[in-house]
């Protein structure tokens, strides 16, 4: 007996052809060196190759955080990254060109959106990225590539911070820092969809916004100190830590109750706070997203659902990475920054 090849599916389900295979080389938003004033230029890179259980995409749309300007930076992972010139990048959505057998779920042509494993890898700020099959899932049908890139990091987080590690729940009182970023967007929305009451700080003009996702109270940092108004809080997410003189982490441990929880994210923000936390009695710990797939398909089913939604501040082309980045590092956008690679 004869079996036909199979072909791929979208993710609405059709079938489609595949498509076709890559080419030697691939456009890259590169970094030549960790802390270039340079910062990050498109180049020519090899396109990689899969293996084992790993897809190869082609990228439509990439997502930019902060851990990239970090890294760019010579901060973040930058010391982890094993050979230069690289391209950064976690986010992506775009369109499978390699499964690693013809049976696999995610055939060639499936739309998909997930996370490289850079700096293992070459990120996604490229034509063409490799990825773990178990870090990705089907993109929305509901949602662009362009808002499909603006997911995973940020919400992979916040479902970690909100779900796995405050267990979100009915009445549960919870403040977020910097609620109207790409991580705090989500995060509000998650804490609120779990039933609790959500403290928001953030800007006047962002109040509204943060109120339409679900903020129970929003509390304008730049007029009010968020100590002198809040008290008894079960949990913290503090998506600012000890920067910019504010000591924010600092005056979080205060507004807990005896035995709450303190999470401080980003990397390097507080060196002191588990420390800090012990003395103040309450409990306190750090977060890393890990970018599993199968929440990731959770967070494509609340997406599509309308229970969630990703918001996109602005949209680069792959050319000004850049100046990408830098909107990211001024730490004043609302949602996500994405940038478009390719045509759909």
């Amino acid at each position: 007996m004869r079996f036909r090849p199979l072909r791929s599916a979208s993710s609405s389900g059709s079938i489609e052809d595949a498509p076709p295979p890559p080419p030697p080389v691939m456009r890259a938003a590169v970094l030549d060196a960790p802390g270039a004033g340079g910062g990050l230029h498109v180049a020519d890179l090899p396109v990689p190759r899969p293996v084992l259980g790993e897809l190869l995409v082609r990228v439509v749309a990439a997502g930019v955080n902060p851990i990239d300007a970090k890294t760019r930076a010579g901060a973040g992972v930058s010391s982890q990254i094993p050979a230069f010139p690289v391209a950064l990048g976690y986010d992506f959505s775009g369109i499978v060109v390699t499964s690693p057998y013809e049976a696999h779920p995610l055939q060639p042509g499936a739309e998909v959106f997930g996370m490289v494993p850079f700096p293992r890898s070459g990120g996604s700020y490229a034509d063409y990225v490799i990825v773990p099959s178990q870090s990705v899932a089907r993109k929305p049908a509901s949602l662009s590539h362009v808002e499909a890139a603006g997911v995973p990091l940020a919400a992979l987080t916040a479902w970690g911070l909100v779900v796995e590690t405050a267990h979100a729940h009915e009445g549960q009182r919870m403040l977020i820092h910097a609620g109207a970023g790409g991580v705090g967007h989500f995060a509000v929305q998650l804490a609120a969809y779990f039933g609790a009451h959500v403290t928001v700080t953030g800007s006047a003009g962002n109040t509204a916004w943060l109120r339409g996702l679900g903020a129970a109270a929003v509390i304008d940092y730049t007029t009010a100190r968020f100590d002198e108004i809040v008290s008894n809080m079960d949990v913290v997410i503090d998506l600012v830590g000890n920067v910019a003189g504010d000591d924010t982490g600092t005056r979080s441990l205060h507004v807990l109750r005896p035995g709450g929880l303190y999470v401080n994210v980003p990397s390097g923000s507080w060196p002191g706070y588990a420390a800090a936390a012990a003395e103040a009695g309450v409990r306190a710990t750090s977060y890393e997203v890990i970018p599993d797939g199968d929440v990731l398909a959770t967070l494509a089913r609340l997406l599509e659902s309308g229970a969630i939604q990703v918001y996109v501040d602005a949209v680069h082309p792959l050319a000004d990475a850049e100046a990408a980045l830098r909107g990211v590092e001024l730490g004043h956008t609302r949602g996500k920054v994405v940038l478009r690679v390719s045509e759909g």
